[in-house]
């Protein structure tokens, strides 16, 4: 590789890691407790929930969706979902269907007797605000967005670091490091070494990070696009209200019948991010540690109650869907979730170590000047 190549691929290692580094400080930092984030929820809000009426019959959804209204006076239902090992439903309401989430208002019912189950003692918490500040900064949508420019910047950052270390390594064995030299070139290999060591996971949680911020676009264009031939059979008709609803537990029902391989997972009503403004949007997901993050919805029409079709989630919504477990390697259990904090934490060290490196050179903390067989930093 020419001088004048170097120099290239050196400016731009250093100016997209320097845009991004203390954002990505920030993403690593709040992403090693989120990874342990379902075993953190256990140890600090063990369950108490008894069920109110164990021996007796479930009450339908419409019963569950009655009370929620009821709860909340004036307010529309834009959710519901269901607990995996209770039987408790969980409703999202709000003032209108296209409610901001601002304005949600979120409430835990028992399915046996209708009443309200008491919500964990620190929800709303550390974790929900180490999740909030990981996902958009607070921000919503355009926080999202800037941290997925982040995530590209970073990924630049990682390729143009294998360009120049490529070179470096033909002339040196892999995994170098000169431990008699100044505190700078230590330092220099230690960054390179962890930088190739953490190269394949951080392009995976790097990639999937930037899709994940893409979550309410890849949506809205899905449901723009690929709903677009359901909406457009409906001109003249306005989002109906919940009187207007045909029965939701009788269109769960049809739903799952619709595709028997596929477990009820959550319901979306019309006029919000997820559905149509006619339909409900029943979703559903496959039954294989795979597949399970694998959504299919089953659009039903929410006044007639007959069900429209299954529809397959295209190829950007199924990435989207994938890339969000993978991202805090929640696919294996507690082992990946140790890998991933253990990779966590090595990145941490190479991205202190690259400011420290550029501290260096700019002379703002001590060091040793770069030697011509060093790569730059």
């Amino acid at each position: 590789m020419t001088q004048s190549a170097i120099r290239l691929w050196s400016g731009i290692h250093t100016w997209t890691s320097l845009v991004c580094t203390l954002f990505l400080l920030m993403l690593c930092v709040t992403g090693l407790p989120i990874i342990f984030h379902d075993e953190f929820e256990a140890a600090l809000n063990p369950s108490e929930f008894t069920p109110g009426n164990p021996d007796g019959p479930m009450l339908d959804l419409d019963q569950i969706l009655d009370r929620s209204l009821d709860n909340r006076p004036g307010e529309v239902p834009l959710f519901m979902s269901f607990d995996i090992d209770r039987p408790v439903v969980n409703v999202t309401t709000g003032p209108t269907p296209d409610a901001p989430g601002g304005a949600m208002w979120f409430e835990r019912f028992d399915q046996t007797d209708g009443s309200i189950v008491a919500a964990p003692a620190d929800a709303g918490g550390i974790m929900d605000f180490l999740v909030q500040l990981h996902t958009d900064m607070f921000l919503g949508l355009p926080g999202k967005l800037f941290l997925g420019a982040m995530g590209v910047s970073f990924l630049l950052a990682i390729i143009s670091g294998v360009v120049l270390y490529w070179p470096f390594m033909r002339k040196h064995r892999f995994g170098l490091l000169r431990l008699e030299r100044s505190a700078r070139t230590k330092w220099l290999d230690y960054h390179n070494l962890l930088g190739v060591v953490t190269l394949g996971w951080v392009m995976v949680v790097g990639g999937t990070g930037v899709i994940n911020t893409l979550d309410d676009v890849i949506y809205g264009y899905w449901r723009d696009a690929a709903l677009a031939d359901l909406i457009a059979d409906y001109p003249d008709r306005d989002v109906p209200t919940p009187e207007e609803m045909a029965s939701l537990d009788q269109a769960v029902r049809a739903a799952i019948e619709a595709a028997p391989n596929m477990t009820l997972q959550f319901v979306a009503f019309p006029g919000g991010t997820f559905s149509t403004d006619f339909h409900y949007a029943i979703f559903l997901h496959g039954d294989t540690p795979l597949t399970e993050h694998l959504i299919a919805p089953v659009l039903v029409d929410a006044v007639t109650g007959e069900v429209a079709g299954l529809r397959e989630m295209p190829w950007y919504t199924k990435a989207l869907a994938l890339s969000q477990p993978l991202h805090f390697g929640d696919y294996a259990g507690l082992p990946l979730k140790i890998l991933w904090a253990l990779l966590d934490l090595l990145t941490i060290v190479v991205l202190v170590s690259g400011l420290y490196l550029w501290g260096v050179r700019k002379g703002y903390l001590k060091g040793a000047r770069r030697r011509d067989d060093e790569v730059p930093a």
